[in-house]
């Protein structure tokens, strides 16, 4: 079997697997649980296409997620309009964003990029808490209207569910295909080094601030369906916080693994309610995750996973081996 069919044959199982899950789930707690973790999910691989396979470092990719939910959350309480339509406008604005900023951003490296990302994003944030008249500022905005197709209306947690993992599997064979592509392998080869990258004939400068202009895409539309969904959103949804929060699902799940976008979003959409005796010092945890990771498993727990299935695999093998000379 080709790598090429792997990869679909494994993308139809998650789906199937996915599509599925609600007709086994016993009441809507869950399965509320589980649509958040399609929201984070798309968040995160919109994320590891910039950090897992360009290289770039976001700490502020939480500043596009609220520029998603504020511009469809603004407009759709203010005029009558269809909110998919508002959906592509923030996503298409975000984008524009994102494109501008990326070409001087972008240039920096390292630790300077992180700390321009940031700086972004506090900006960001500042703007969200501040312009009362429209985002409601630290009060929030609420009044906003669920999303819709003609008479189904997607106000529960059955709809809402197949609403955003709709989204969330279009996403994530977007990437997959881009993963593939040579798009792809052209931002792999960035990763690995920009310098051999360039010898090599690749524009850089211009596929980053592609990928970061579709990460910001990505983040937009998931924003807007975070809005849609509560119907109510403030400036801490979207602060420095959720930021760091975005990264450690990148990490724990692993860098250039969308199914490990997946894992991560998972395990830190369900990691607060046991975290809830920590209160303020969750972010603490969510750092001390990041170090251990970094130090033991710096693959993500994809990478660690597959390690542990080859390593199981060879222990198996050599016992057969030794059993067959025996």
């Amino acid at each position: 079997m080709t790598e090429k069919k792997q990869q679909i044959l494994i993308f139809l199982i998650f789906a199937a697997a996915v599509l599925t899950a609600p007709f086994f789930l016993k009441g809507n707690y869950l399965l509320n649980v589980l649509v958040f973790v399609g929201i984070n999910t798309m968040l995160a691989v919109g994320l590891n296409l910039l950090m897992g396979y360009a290289g770039q470092i976001s700490l502020g990719h939480a500043a596009f997620f609220g520029m998603g939910a504020y511009i469809s959350g603004i407009i759709t309480t203010r005029f009558p309009v269809d909110p998919f339509l508002i959906i592509i406008l923030a996503a298409f604005c975000a984008g524009t964003l994102a494109f501008v900023i990326g070409f001087p951003i972008l240039k920096l490296k390292g630790h300077y990029l992180a700390m321009a990302t940031l700086g972004f994003g506090i900006i960001m944030y500042i703007i969200f808490n501040e312009t009362v008249d429209f985002t409601g500022g630290p009060s929030g905005l609420s009044g906003i209207p669920n999303l819709h197709i003609g008479s189904l209306i997607f106000d529960n947690d059955w709809n809402n569910y197949y609403l955003v993992w709709v989204f969330t599997l279009a996403v994530m064979l977007l990437s997959i295909n881009l993963f593939q592509s040579r798009i792809g392998r052209a931002l792999r080869a960035i990763h690995d080094s920009e310098v051999a990258a360039r010898v090599m004939g690749v524009n850089a400068r211009i596929l980053k601030v592609q990928i970061f202009t579709v990460s910001a895409v990505l983040s937009a539309i998931a924003g807007s369906l975070y809005a849609h969904i509560m119907t109510f959103i403030a400036p801490a949804s979207f602060g420095f916080n959720f930021s760091v929060e975005l990264l450690t699902m990148v990490v724990i799940g692993g860098l250039g693994s969308i199914y490990g976008s997946f894992l991560g979003a998972a395990i830190l959409t369900m990691l607060p309610e046991f975290l809830r005796v920590f209160q303020d010092f969750d972010i603490v945890v969510y750092g001390l995750m990041l170090i251990l990771m970094t130090m033991f498993m710096p693959g993500g727990l994809v990478s660690g996973i597959e390690k542990l299935a080859e390593f199981a695999t060879a222990k198996m093998k050599r016992k057969k081996d030794k059993n067959a000379q025996a």
